[in-house]
């Protein structure tokens, strides 16, 4: 188990932690949140010895392997595959054990080299490494491509790839999220819940927190504090926490208020569709969880839009995509068309989510609906007194770095008085001297607020989201999805946030092979058709790298050479099996004992004794406990099911 006693530190004169204690247990997967600069990342660097503490102990076992992710890649021209591979330090070290003996012509060490091999599952590491690169967005044809060759955020994962690689009893992953799109982050999400060691993340992706971790730590006040549960069950468990102090649930009285009014409203008119029917429970929880967040320094709200046209935009057969020079000169443009053909017709008050993969035409659809991006042919027709907010990818580049938050409000509102144009960043915390500040050493979260202030002041009735959570932390990101919630004009958002996505749209329309056309269903069928999909593509890889069936096996070499692809296959099979039935046996040692606990609070209950005024605590006490089995045990039968059935998907 990993152990904090009495941790104390700080970096220069910031005091981080003083005097805290917390346990992690083996085989836990834990998500470490707080504000930033609350000490995530320094807690990591205590775990992985590149810092010491100044007072208390950290101790884990000294046998356990821990992987992380470099945040630096170096522009090298070896390949992605073998990038990935250099990840498993005992496969290569096996490997070059081989190669001496091979030199050295020492048979013996030889026969023990390839022992080893053979033990660290070296016959099926190449097979591994590619279906990591496949699911984390590579094409096949990309895992043969030189690392220098892929810019920023594609090296990003092939660091994330090399530390999945890694065998680990420990993983250390920081906003692993951050440079993937939806579709990697299903991919991952359901690699992690595979993962057979102890993992720690830092994610500002709430649904990812929820679909990995089952244990929260939250840094606060120089504390650490242990949550069992999730991040939805930390915000409930807190929330109650906060509501006993009055005052602060006082303050978000206003707030709940306003979205009970909305889920009222919006229940009136959603239709029977499952994603109108999963944005109310996502309303509703939001109204559930809001206490929690009394402490945020950020109550922003849109403000009320002028009066919306209908349709608000039309597009017909529009062909979405880029002009650019080619050797032809000036006068010569190429075309390079991402959406052949798109007609849409943007209703008032419609709330669409965009799904598809990186690369499809999200991006390039919202840029054309913006009108940032001109048309390559067909039409878009415009509403009278259409107002589009549209915040880009990289809208904090589009910022002056050397003014002050006031002074890009001042240019866009000359004639407001100051103290107005004050009172309206404060909601986004640019308070005070730091609203007078230049921007310039801004964190990329601080400037993505301003960006945001920006386009809500210009009072937009259609707004255009792509990725607008980018460097956001989760008390900015609840803020936002509360705003958006109770936001009253038409918006379409790009967003790899599935909670952002569930909470305010209500309908999506799916962008790939050229096509933008209605996803009959919610989140949750998204993420079965990406499963699926990503299932049916591997499939189709190894069909397409194997040689032909039908071929007749003429020597001896070839048979060797299929019994030895069979061995691989198999130990591929077996290794993939291996981290499930470690887990369904954990989960079931788990159910025999919370069923024995349930069997012993079931015979205290059953006992009248037990409702004497002597018992009354024990009586309040067993009920509580038993609340807490029976959540527990769901979960736990839950995920035993997901095991099982991960199991009999693998061929």
């Amino acid at each position: 188990m990993i152990r904090f006693e009495r941790l104390s530190l700080s970096r220069g004169t910031k005091p981080l932690f003083d005097n805290t204690s917390v346990l992690i247990n083996p085989g836990e997967a834990v998500g470490l949140i707080g504000a930033n600069g609350a000490g995530k990342t320094t807690l990591f660097a205590l775990l992985r010895g590149a810092l010491h503490a100044d007072g208390g102990e950290v101790t884990m076992p000294p046998s356990w392997r821990i992987a992380h992710v470099m945040q630096e890649t170096p522009a090298v021209e070896r390949i992605a595959l073998d990038y990935v591979l250099d990840g498993d330090t005992a496969l290569r070290a096996a490997e070059a054990a081989i190669e001496a003996a091979q030199r050295q012509h020492d048979g013996h060490a030889e026969a023990e080299a390839h022992a080893t091999f053979a033990d660290v599952d070296g016959y099926t590491a190449p097979a591994r490494a590619e279906a990591l690169l496949l699911g984390l967005g590579f094409t096949l044809e990309q895992t043969r491509q030189a690392v220098a060759s892929f810019s920023g955020g594609w090296r990003m994962r092939l660091n994330l790839a090399q530390a999945l690689m890694c065998p680990s009893d420990l993983l250390l992953l920081d906003e692993p999220t951050n440079h993937l799109d939806l579709d990697a982050i299903v991919w991952l999400e359901d690699w992690l819940r595979r993962y057979a060691g102890t993992l720690i993340v830092i994610s500002h992706d709430r649904e990812f927190l929820d679909g990995v971790c089952n244990v929260t730590l939250h840094i606060e006040n120089q504390q650490i504090k242990r949550y069992g549960g999730n991040y939805s069950q930390f915000e409930v468990l807190r929330a109650q926490q906060i509501a006993l102090q009055q005052s602060a649930y006082e303050k978000q009285q206003k707030t709940i208020a306003h979205l009970e009014s909305f889920i009222n409203r919006f229940k009136a008119k959603a239709t029977k569709a499952r994603q109108a029917q999963s944005r109310v429970k996502a309303l509703e929880r939001m109204e559930l969880i809001a206490p929690a967040h009394v402490t945020s320094p950020f109550t922003f709200e849109f403000r009320s839009p002028d009066a919306a046209p209908n349709p608000m935009l039309v597009l017909e057969d529009v062909r979405c995509g880029y002009r650019a020079e080619n050797d032809g000169g000036a006068s010569a443009m190429a075309e390079k068309v991402i959406l052949p053909a798109v007609t849409l017709s943007v209703q008032n008050e419609q709330r669409i989510g965009l799904l598809g993969a990186n690369g499809q035409g999200k991006s390039t659809l919202i840029k054309t609906l913006a009108g940032t991006l001109a048309p390559l042919a067909g039409r878009v027709k415009h509403g009278k007194g259409l107002q589009i907010g549209y915040f880009a990818q990289h809208q904090v580049e589009t910022l002056r770095h050397d003014d002050s938050p006031l002074q890009h409000m001042a240019r866009l509102a000359p004639d407001t008085r100051e103290q107005e144009l004050r009172d309206f960043l404060g909601g986004f915390n640019f308070r005070g001297d730091m609203a007078s500040a230049p921007i310039a050493p801004f964190s990329g979260g601080e400037k993505a607020r301003l960006a945001l202030a920006l386009i809500i002041w210009q009072k937009p009735n259609l707004l255009l989201l792509d990725e607008p959570t980018n460097h956001l932390d989760l008390e900015t990101r609840h803020a936002l999805t509360m705003a958006l919630a109770q936001f009253d004009g038409t918006l379409i958002l790009v967003s790899h946030d599935r909670h952002l996505l569930r909470a305010t749209t209500d309908q999506f329309l799916l962008v790939a092979g050229g096509r933008v056309q209605p996803f009959d269903g919610d989140l949750d069928d998204y993420r079965d058709w990406l499963l699926q999909d990503a299932a049916d593509k591997r499939s189709a890889s190894r069909a397409a790298a194997r040689p032909d069936a039908g071929a007749p096996a003429d020597t001896g070499t070839n048979r060797k050479e299929q019994r030895r692809a069979e061995a691989e296959e198999r130990q591929r099979l077996t290794q993939l099996r291996k981290p499930l039935q470690n887990k369904i046996a954990k989960l079931e040692k788990e159910l025999a004992e919370l069923e024995q606990e349930k069997q012993r609070l079931e015979a205290i209950l059953a006992d009248s004794a037990t409702y004497t005024d002597t018992n009354k605590t024990l009586l309040t006490d067993s009920l509580k406990r038993q609340g807490e089995l029976t959540a527990r045990l769901a979960e736990v039968e839950s995920a035993w099911l997901d095991a099982q059935e991960a199991i009999d998907r693998i061929a």
